[in-house]
């Protein structure tokens, strides 16, 4: 991904869903006008599910994903229908592709309780309308159309830009925390494990947060922080540092200014930070062979001293004095079954779409686990918890109370 590109987490995710060779990937190629989805008369072509970062008029940036068909078969064909399923976990509007001619299958309508139960918006096209005779009136959430002919490809992109709620999110990254010419350090270390000539995603996009606030930021190593505040010569509205660096950052960094991480503030930009803070809890209740899983929203080379696999695990028996079993989920991975686990800490999820991050979140709620998340466990295990989240007063008083 480029710098000027929208981030994959920020754009709508439009999964194209139905049976196989019901044309999924054809209607891709009309929508977009462009040959990304193969196309072939033989049954289960798509065999994974295939995210295309683009823009399509009249919305903008979006994620497309064409899926397998959901009829498919066998032992092999009953994971690609798996992989289907859990697309919806981060759909924001789905596109049922039917067979006109066929008309709606079991399957179809299986979807479409799926959609309804998840409560993703959704369209039904009935793709191949050129070959019937005069198809009848379409009902509600459903549209004729012709990947071939190009008939109302148009009106089914408007029909789906009307279904994207246009909303703003509940919480900006930071920018609703300040004022304009208020002054943000952020720590960001440059250390073995940092990506070569490039910031990650989260600093890029909490930086570009800070100036759309009218604030000023000004970025450092934690080695130079202590030099950067005494030359700032005025007192930072805010520090936010990579979690890794908080017990120095924290020891350098005035007790009066407010200290958070990019990783806690991603937690409450996804809408996991309340569920964070009280998931941390369970790290003091931690046991010899408890599992603990630690899940990351995308997929990374790992580092010697990689943070989700070896720093926290090294932390975590550093604080609890125990030795849990640790197992690990990255990418689109997250495990269905999650009663085993006593505690489930994840990453900033800046990778991950809004309505994924509210799943994971949800299928821990629904098991009775707790989820904490990089940043919080962090901060609690260095003793700082309270200070890394006092500019959320509600927080500090479900704590305190």
């Amino acid at each position: 991904m480029g710098l000027n590109d929208t981030p994959g987490a920020n754009r709508v995710h439009i999964g194209i869903f139905g049976k196989r060779n019901a044309g999924k990937s054809s209607v891709i190629n009309a929508m977009t006008g462009q040959d990304l989805a193969v196309v072939s008369d033989i049954k289960g072509t798509t065999t994974d599910p295939v995210y295309k970062a683009m823009e399509l008029l009249p919305l903008g940036p979006v994620m497309l994903i064409d899926t397998p068909g959901i009829d498919d078969e066998g032992a092999l064909g009953e994971l690609r229908v798996k992989k289907a399923r859990q697309v919806l976990n981060k759909t924001d509007v789905a596109v049922l592709v039917v067979d006109a001619a066929a008309g709606k299958a079991a399957e179809d309508e299986g979807l479409i309780a799926l959609f309804q139960s998840k409560g993703i918006p959704y369209i039904v096209a009935y793709n191949k309308c050129d070959l019937l005779g005069k198809p009848g009136a379409p009902g509600k959430n459903e549209i004729y159309v012709s990947a071939e002919k190009g008939v109302n490809i148009w009106e089914l992109k408007e029909r789906i830009a009307a279904l994207v709620v246009a909303e703003e999110p509940k919480h900006r990254i930071v920018a609703d925390l300040l004022s304009p010419l208020d002054f943000v350090v952020l720590v960001v270390p440059i250390d073995s494990a940092a990506p070569k000539g490039r910031l990650i995603l989260p600093q890029q996009q909490t930086i570009r947060d800070v100036l759309e606030a009218g604030a000023v930021a000004a970025v450092a190593k934690e080695t130079e922080l202590r030099e950067t505040l005494t030359r700032l010569g005025t007192r930072p509205r805010m520090v936010i540092t990579d979690s890794q660096a908080f017990s120095q950052v924290a020891a350098v960094v005035p007790p009066d200014v407010p200290l958070t991480s990019f990783s806690i503030l991603f937690a409450r930009y996804k809408g996991l930070l309340d569920a964070a803070v009280k998931g941390a809890a369970a790290l003091d209740a931690l046991e010899d062979g408890d599992a603990v899983l630690i899940a990351e929203g995308c997929t990374h080379h790992r580092q010697c001293d990689d943070i989700g696999t070896v720093k926290l695990p090294r932390w975590i028996r550093e604080y609890t004095g125990k030795e849990p079993n640790f197992e690990f989920a990255s990418g689109g991975g997250f495990p269905e079954d999650l009663s085993k686990y006593r505690l489930i800490i994840h990453c900033g999820g800046c990778m991950l779409n809004e309505r994924e991050v509210k799943y994971r979140q949800q299928c821990a709620q629904d098991q009775n686990v707790p989820i904490t998340n990089y940043g919080i466990a962090i901060a609690c295990m260095k003793g700082i918890l309270r200070r890394s989240i006092s500019m959320f007063p509600h927080l500090l008083a479900e704590l305190e109370g």
